[in-house]
């Protein structure tokens, strides 16, 4: 079960579904990134990020997922929030779900990590680069951070310097977008700066491995290595 609780971002409302582990806490927290939603509609109809917001929350995370395509209507299409997406929203977007989650009673403000899939790893990726607070961050097949979204905004990949804690990714080798090649990019780019990071790639798994409403992107055994991985990584650092 959640609640969908709303804040307002640049006098845009957001909302941000709440989901919330057993017991009384204080519980280490998650803000979950989503990736592109199927359709025209908001999180309420994404079944992947339900589940994984779910399933974080069942192994004692209290997890917030903000509605990150608020921006325009739900009903606009995808492709114009593609052209039109813009990283200084979006890092508007991922400070107020963690002030929001930071603030719950229930959730220790100082063990707080991110979490992204697909379009939502770049998401992940960015938050960390302007969070300085989060303690994990956990990139799942995250595509585009070498690229600019956005007037006045560098690539993500450049700001890997401002990230502060360690890193997390999970990678098919069959994947386009991120390529192999994109993720030894981005891993010498954490290299540079001295992020500890660790990375992990699937072979046989493309884009969205873990994406089970896809059947033709699923990958049962990658998905479910990844979220052992996933599991034992944020324990590791937020509990």
């Amino acid at each position: 079960m959640h609640r969908i609780d709303t804040v307002t971002v640049k006098d845009s409302p957001m909302e941000i579904f709440m989901f919330e582990p057993k017991g009384d806490g204080p519980h280490p927290g998650i803000v979950l990134a989503q990736h592109i939603p199927v359709g025209h509609t908001g999180i309420e109809n994404d079944d992947f990020t339900l589940k994984a917001a779910e399933r974080f929350a069942e192994n004692g995370f209290a997890v917030a997922v903000p509605f990150i395509f608020h921006w325009w209507p739900k009903s606009e299409e995808m492709s114009v929030k593609r052209d039109e997406f813009r990283d200084d929203w979006t890092t508007l977007d991922m400070k107020a779900a963690y002030d929001h989650l930071a603030a719950q009673a229930n959730v220790d403000e100082n063990r707080i990590g991110i979490v992204g899939h697909c379009w939502g790893g770049r998401v992940a990726w960015l938050g960390a680069c302007h969070l300085p607070n989060l303690k994990a961050c956990a990139v799942f097949y995250g595509g585009r951070i070498m690229a600019t979204m956005g007037p006045g905004t560098p690539p993500p990949i450049e700001l890997a310097g401002n990230i502060k804690c360690p890193v997390a990714g999970y990678f098919g080798n069959n994947d386009e977008n991120p390529s192999p090649a994109d993720v030894k990019e981005l891993s010498a780019a954490l290299d540079k700066v001295g992020v500890p990071h660790e990375f992990h790639g699937y072979d046989g798994a493309g884009h969205a491995f873990q994406n089970f409403p896809s059947p033709e992107r699923y990958n049962e055994t990658a998905s479910e290595d990844a979220w052992g991985k996933v599991l034992t990584f944020l324990g590791k650092n937020l509990k």
